[in-house]
């Protein structure tokens, strides 16, 4: 199975990127090699500019908001659990006190720390990081594995409330989509959009067999979705299909 995300707004944008980038620490960080760890703190520099958008904060606060108000108002009805609503409700008010609680941007307390930014200046650079230029740099790459892991633990602490957030927020938006088997005539599909009705997020789904095989071209707006599937020629160039084919479509509002 390969799944494919279209994100319609520049919200969701941010934040399947900033999900992308905390799923490559996770994979990073337990690792034990410099390399590895160099490129955690790559990621965290990453994660820092991505963030940086002035309303990030406050367009998550506002989305677990929707969602906590969204669930309140299920109390009462026979066909809900009360103890898994509270759950759901208690889990969203945890992570939305802890990202309130962050004093400005998310990673805005590492920029005080002047190690970090001196290895922030020259990551972009190619090469930027040998040993001559940050000798301490390559000082802390010699250490045991687990020194390294503590400080980096230390490093993505203020960013764990956004990771949470994030993690929560689109936890909550791909459950809520019902997905749909839909065909794809000479490897085209198109569907109208409900008037009134504001997707947030798009997923496709390629069984296994299709996975290697096909590539989505994916676009969509408010009044409608189009996917072109596509293949690889030798060159790895995209070339559409022809074929009939099919797959599972997702729509997350």
């Amino acid at each position: 199975m390969v799944r494919y995300e279209y994100p319609f707004n520049e919200s969701i944008r941010t934040m399947l990127r900033l999900e992308h980038l905390f799923d490559r620490m996770g994979q990073l960080i337990p690792r034990d090699t410099p390399v590895d760890h160099h490129y955690a703190i790559a990621t965290i520099f990453e994660v820092m500019d991505v963030a940086a958008r002035a309303d990030l904060k406050s367009d998550l606060l506002r989305e677990l908001e929707r969602h906590r108000a969204q669930f309140n108002s299920y109390r009462g009805n026979p066909a809900i659990a009360e103890s898994r609503l509270d759950e759901v409700v208690g889990k969203i008010d945890q992570v939305h006190n802890a990202l309130n609680q962050l004093p400005g941007k998310a990673g805005h307390m590492l920029t005080t720390n002047e190690w970090l930014m001196s290895i922030r200046s020259r990551i972009s650079i190619p090469g930027g990081t040998c040993e001559f230029d940050l000798p301490a740099y390559y000082a802390w790459q010699q250490h045991p594995p687990v020194r390294r892991r503590s400080d980096l633990a230390q490093w993505i602490a203020p960013l764990l409330p956004l990771a949470e957030a994030l993690n929560l927020l689109l936890g909550l938006l791909r459950d809520g989509g019902v997905p749909q088997r839909v065909h794809a005539s000479e490897g085209q599909f198109q569907q109208t959009l409900p008037a009134g009705r504001a997707y947030q997020l798009m997923r496709v789904r390629l069984d296994d067999g299709d996975g290697d095989a096909l590539v989505p071209e994916i676009t969509g707006h408010r009044l409608m979705v189009s996917v072109r599937l596509m293949k690889q020629d030798g060159e790895g160039r995209l070339r559409p299909s022809a074929t009939d084919s099919s797959f599972e479509l997702t729509l997350c509002s």
